[in-house]
This record gives C-alpha cells, structure tokens and sequence, in this order.
C-alpha cells in the first residue's frame, strides 16, 4: 500500500484558495470567512445533486457507469473534506474556550 502524503493548508490559505477558483481572479480580501463557508457548503451540496442525478439515470438505464463512479467519488471526496473541516473547527472552538481568560 502506498502512504497518502499530508499537506498543511491553513484556513488563510484554503479560503484565499477558493475565493480564487470561485471567482477567477485573485482575492481582493473583501469576502468575509462566513461567506466563503457558505459558498463551500452549497457547492458540496450541488455535488451531492449531481451525483444523485447521475445514479438516478444509472438506475433508470440511460447514464454511462463512468460518469456515475466520477460523480459518486467527487462527492464522497467533498463529503470527508467537509467532515474534516468541520472537526477541525470544532477542535479549534474547544480549543478557544479551554484557554484561560
């Protein structure tokens, strides 16, 4: 088995990588982090339609099994990195309020 490799991406990083590839230019800092995550949020919920209707018309005999797997492995990708970025947030909360005032 091969090993997967770790990246760091800190949470600057990731949403200046984002508002990039949402946008198509460079981030000009003026979206805020809730936004961001909103915008993340709804583009993996559009992943999770997409791979519905492509099982939807596998089942109904029209959709190729390529497009299918593709599909289904694109949102079980958006689903765990989501899961990830969620525990991390609420690593980081439990965090926060252990510290000491």
């Amino acid at each position: 088995m091969s090993t997967i490799p770790t990246v760091v991406i800190t949470p600057s990083a990731a949403a200046e990588a984002y508002s990039r590839n949402a946008s198509g230019a460079p981030a000009a800092g003026s979206a805020s982090f809730g936004s961001v995550m909103t915008q993340a949020l709804d583009q993996a919920v559009q992943t999770g339609h997409v791979a519905d209707d492509q099982a939807m018309k596998a089942i109904s005999g029209g959709g190729n099994l390529t497009e299918v797997v593709a599909a289904l492995s694109h949102a079980e990708m958006t689903l765990q990195t989501a899961t990830a970025i969620r525990d991390r947030m609420v690593q980081a909360y439990q965090d926060i309020m252990k510290m000491p005032i």
